[in-house]
């Protein structure tokens, strides 16, 4: 049986999360488990999904939603495929701009016609992340 876009994501039920700027249609097809979820951005969070058009929004809220993020949790971007809704997003820019703001890279998918998503981690201690697109800023 085919994993839910959810379960690919590794969102499990009961996580504290908060979407930002994340259409109908998107979460309809994530189609989460029961979650934690906060309209505002108090405390930290397992599970912090942004849904960015362009590289303002993305800058706009990075940083931010970074400070949010538990040591264990996950960051997840999404941006429109193919030049869709005018975006100046690419999967290489995405990551270039999540290693400037100290986050790495690992997972990337398709949540629907319109949206990718990449998950961003806090780096381990110690590891060393080799990445052509961006790099690590360590703080």
């Amino acid at each position: 049986m085919a994993r839910s876009v959810s379960e690919k994501m590794g969102i499990k039920q009961g996580m504290s999360a908060i979407f930002i700027h994340a259409p109908d249609e998107a979460i309809h097809a994530i189609d989460p488990p029961m979650l934690e979820v906060k309209s505002t951005l108090t405390g930290d969070f397992d599970y912090i999904h942004l849904f960015a058009i362009n590289q303002a929004v993305f800058h706009e809220y990075f940083p931010k939603l970074k400070q949010h993020l538990k040591q264990t949790g996950m960051l997840w971007v999404s941006w429109p495929k193919a030049k869709q809704l005018n975006t100046d997003l690419t999967l290489t820019t995405v990551i270039k701009i999540g290693y400037d703001y100290g986050l790495v890279e690992s997972t990337t998918i398709s949540i629907n016609p319109v949206w990718s998503a990449i998950k961003f981690t806090h780096p381990k201690k110690g590891k060393t992340y080799a990445n052509s697109y961006g790099k690590l800023r360590t703080e």
